[in-house]
């Protein structure tokens, strides 16, 4: 993988310099909230989630039942890096090798200082992160800080990685004639954490915000009328909840713009494991969902029931009592702007 994804419209855009490989797509990685060691005592009171392609954030309010202060480990995991092959293009939002997400939370309005904790392993599951800090080499697979140490490594240290499974040869010609370059094939795991005391019978806020992984395609494939029926299509309409009202204002769009193929939207894509928080005594007594689609001529769609539409952009959803299972899976279709 020889381009760095910090700002994946790059990539979904096909822009990288010399390559003739780039594809138009750019996958989401999907992330969650906090994970909390289970204890019986501590009650969520709320959660408020702020869903968009530009930022998540979430608010908890806590409350311990018990008489005695708890202290749990709360984790904050990101999602895992894995590159898999040169023609691979993922949606990480910064370049920042540790902070991926640019990860920032508070506690009853103080911030929080976090302790990290990255780990490599190669197809096999054995840890390789020690193996590689000896090398020299980042551990973050999809900077191109990381291909450029790689390459710099004496011949037999490229056979151990090959040998290992950690690495692959990337050959290619970007105009200067065919090269071959030493390229990452390992996962990385990033878990940050810290210890949280909730005081006997007191009610603590926790809050955090980062800025998500988001999926795009240069153009939806969504009311294309060769693909309609196409599985990965039906897929797509399924793991969105797509309405036909939805299908139908994407085929008015193909027809008016004349377009052949599909209608002139552009696709991001959020993942939201909404069931990495169930880990405290009971349900969530009042859960609170609000997804903001960016641009009022954007189109938005996800599952949900009772979502009511509360803004120009913003939709909300609302639950007592509530556990949640499973992911929040956003589709957001971006009106793609005619040259004046």
């Amino acid at each position: 993988m020889r381009t760095t994804p910090a700002l994946a419209l790059t990539l979904a855009l096909g822009l990288a310099a010399g390559d003739a490989r780039a594809n138009d797509s750019t996958a989401e990685l999907a992330t969650g909230g906090l994970v909390f060691v289970k204890n019986d005592a501590v009650q969520m009171l709320s959660e408020d989630l702020f869903v968009s392609a530009a930022e998540i954030k979430v608010r908890y309010r806590f409350f311990n039942r018990s008489a005695q202060d708890v202290t749990v480990h709360v984790a904050f995991p990101m999602p895992d890096i894995k590159v898999d092959g040169p023609d691979q293009n993922i949606a990480v939002p910064t370049e920042d090798p540790v902070n991926l997400l640019g990860f920032s939370t508070t506690v009853n309005g103080a911030p929080v200082t976090t302790a990290v904790e990255q780990r490599v392993t190669g197809a096999d599951g054995v840890d390789r992160t020690a193996l590689l800090q000896s090398l020299g080499v980042p551990l973050a697979p999809h900077l191109q800080a990381t291909g450029a140490a790689l390459d710099r490594l004496p011949k037999d240290k490229w056979d151990e990685l090959l040998k290992l499974d950690l690495a692959f040869v990337d050959e290619y010609d970007a105009g200067k004639g065919m090269e071959r370059h030493l390229a990452p094939r390992w996962s990385l795991k990033t878990t940050f954490y810290w210890q949280q005391t909730f005081p006997a019978r007191g009610e603590t806020v926790i809050e955090h915000r980062y800025t998500p992984s988001v999926g795009l395609s240069v153009q939806t494939s969504l009311g294309a009328p060769s693909l309609a029926r196409e599985p990965e299509i039906l897929e797509h309409i399924k793991k969105y909840c797509v309405e036909n009202d939805l299908l139908a204002t994407l085929e008015r769009a193909r027809k008016t713009a004349k377009a052949e193929f599909g209608p002139p939207y552009s696709e991001q894509r959020i993942d939201y494991v909404l069931s990495t928080g169930a880990n405290w005594s009971g349900p969530i007594r009042d859960f609170r969902l609000v997804v903001d689609k960016g641009d009022p001529d954007s189109l938005i769609s996800f599952c949900g029931t009772g979502v009511t539409k509360i803004g120009p952009t913003t939709f909300e959803m609302l639950k007592t009592d509530y556990t949640p299972q499973g992911d929040l899976h956003v589709l957001i279709l971006k009106k793609i702007k005619s040259e004046p």
